[in-house]
């Protein structure tokens, strides 16, 4: 039996266990579709919600259970991300590409249009 804020950390999900119990917490990870706390035990082939904000949301099966952080390579084993989940990774980096999300700040320039912007005051 392990813990769904220990699992979350031993699968790289978030970086600190602290992290990963705030986000459960917040609502930000659901288990099966249902809200749970971090105590929530996590058992084999449950489907795991993890939203990150900004309409980055991961769902992945628990093949595996761990409580102790290894490398990447090991961490991966413990989890499969479902078709789904796959599908709408690629829509949401092709609409990042074609530039439909930005990032950036609707208010403040970036790098590039500061330097847009100094040119066109230099030239005048």
């Amino acid at each position: 039996m392990i813990r769904l804020d220990k699992w979350l950390w031993a699968a790289r999900q978030y970086k600190t266990r602290s992290i990963a119990s705030d986000a459960i917490k917040n609502g930000k990870v659901r288990v099966n579709d249902i809200r749970v706390k971090a105590s929530k035990t996590v058992a084999i082939g449950d489907k795991i919600s993890i939203n990150k904000g900004q309409g980055h949301e991961t769902i992945v099966e628990v093949l595996r259970l761990s409580d102790k952080r290894a490398s990447y390579a090991i961490a991966s084993q413990l989890y499969k991300e479902t078709a789904e989940s796959l599908e709408k990774a690629k829509l949401r980096k092709a609409a990042q590409l074609s530039g439909l999300i930005s990032t950036a700040s609707p208010k403040k320039p970036d790098k590039k249009q500061r330097r847009q912007l100094l040119a066109l005051r230099k030239g005048s």
